[in-house]
């Protein structure tokens, strides 16, 4: 049996790397928005505009509508939009395809997880647990989890060390700009999902592998371990 310091970590993110969590976010959004007095946000939109947390996400609404609000009614609309989101947090978000399969296999392969969102961790936890797989991770951190948010490494370094992992035996998996960033300044080898929240093709920015689908997964593992 492999000892824990032989298995390899892999930390994920979760909105567009796990779930797609669109729909419930840029619900959420629209009833922030009417509440507070401003248009809703065009679906389509949701790319390029989640990824970063739900208050960068308020923030970049707003923006596109060419308005601005004081730091208190920011505050206000944030604090309604956590309220909200836990209301419908998944009333229609669902795992990717392929993801239990691939955690599965991963398992079986000496591999164990973790989750290193941008969301805040409360949130983030109830919607794992919802989704049925919140026991697959050994330690879930989210933007308050330790006061910083990616792409500074900390929250992935520091990720790795409470799930009992090394920075030399892990692998970041995400699906934009943020999450490799993150784990090229923690110096992690990073697999990107294509299929994720990012406004421009997430090659462009030099993850280390590219994958369409969570079947694919274990085999780019494989080749960035060598």
């Amino acid at each position: 049996m492999l000892q824990q310091a032989d298995k390899i970590l892999y930390v994920f993110d979760l909105d567009g790397t796990l779930a797609d969590t669109a729909p419930d976010l840029m619900g959420t959004l629209d009833h922030v928005m009417t509440q507070a007095g401003f248009a809703t946000t065009p679906a389509e939109d949701a790319r390029s505009l989640l990824g970063a947390g739900a208050r960068a996400l308020i923030q970049r609404a707003l923006r596109q509508q060419g308005a601005t609000v004081d730091a208190a009614r920011e505050d206000e609309m944030f604090r309604l939009f956590l309220a909200h989101y836990e209301t419908r947090i998944a009333d229609e978000t669902l795992l990717y395809p392929g993801v239990e399969a691939a955690l599965d296999e991963l398992e079986r392969t000496g591999g164990f997880f973790a989750v290193c969102t941008n969301k805040i961790e409360r949130p983030a936890k109830i919607l794992l647990e919802k989704l049925g797989v919140i026991e697959r991770f050994a330690f879930i951190c989210g933007q308050d989890t330790f006061g910083v948010a990616k792409p500074d490494p900390t929250p992935l370094l520091r990720t790795i060390a409470a799930s009992g992992g090394a920075p030399a035996r892990t692998i970041m998996v995400g699906d934009s700009k943020t999450d490799i960033a993150t784990a090229k300044a923690a110096g992690v080898p990073v697999i990107a999902v294509d299929f994720g929240y990012t406004d421009r093709p997430v090659q462009e920015y030099s993850p280390d592998q590219v994958i369409s689908h969570f079947s694919e997964l274990p085999k780019a593992a494989l080749r960035l371990l060598g």
